[in-house]
């Protein structure tokens, strides 16, 4: 389900059924990174996106955690507010979904699950090959969520 007024109407009646939160993790900044970043944001979105279509009705996408890159452990304190949130508010599973190599160093710090994905480049790729390059790394990611889902 989505973060708007419709499926959070739904998401309010069937809350029983949806144990699982995705929280897309965006940097953001104005240096010789930026346009990686954009590039990462734009990768990231496409992937939650697509993952919520394929677990309607089992998984809400927040809006996504936008933080100002390089500021390392406040960040990360804050990420684990939300995650705490959405425990206590009984999301059993919270997946964490990012391009930024920098949280791979802070996933232990965090109560959810960090999924990172390298960003692949989209912009100037043809859409035919960009849509299979993204469908392929949904697939892995619903493997992995499944298998997580299983664990628990």
């Amino acid at each position: 389900m989505l973060w708007n007024a419709k499926e959070i109407g739904l998401y309010l009646k069937e809350k029983a059924y949806i144990d699982t939160v995705i929280v897309p993790i965006l940097p953001i900044s104005f240096t010789d990174r930026t346009k990686q970043e954009a590039e990462q944001a734009e990768f990231i979105t496409l992937l939650t996106n697509l993952l919520e279509k394929q677990f309607k009705g089992r998984m809400l996408l927040v809006p996504p955690f936008t933080y100002i890159s390089g500021k390392g452990k406040g960040e990360t304190e804050k990420l684990q507010e939300w995650i705490e949130e959405f425990k206590e508010n009984q999301f059993e599973h919270v997946f964490c979904l990012t391009s930024d190599i920098e949280w791979k160093e802070f996933e232990q710090d965090l109560g959810g699950n960090l999924i990172w994905m390298p960003s692949i480049p989209l912009e100037h790729m043809e859409e035919k090959y960009k849509r299979k390059i993204i469908d392929d790394q949904v697939n892995q990611l619903v493997k992995l969520i499944v298998q997580k889902w299983q664990t628990n």
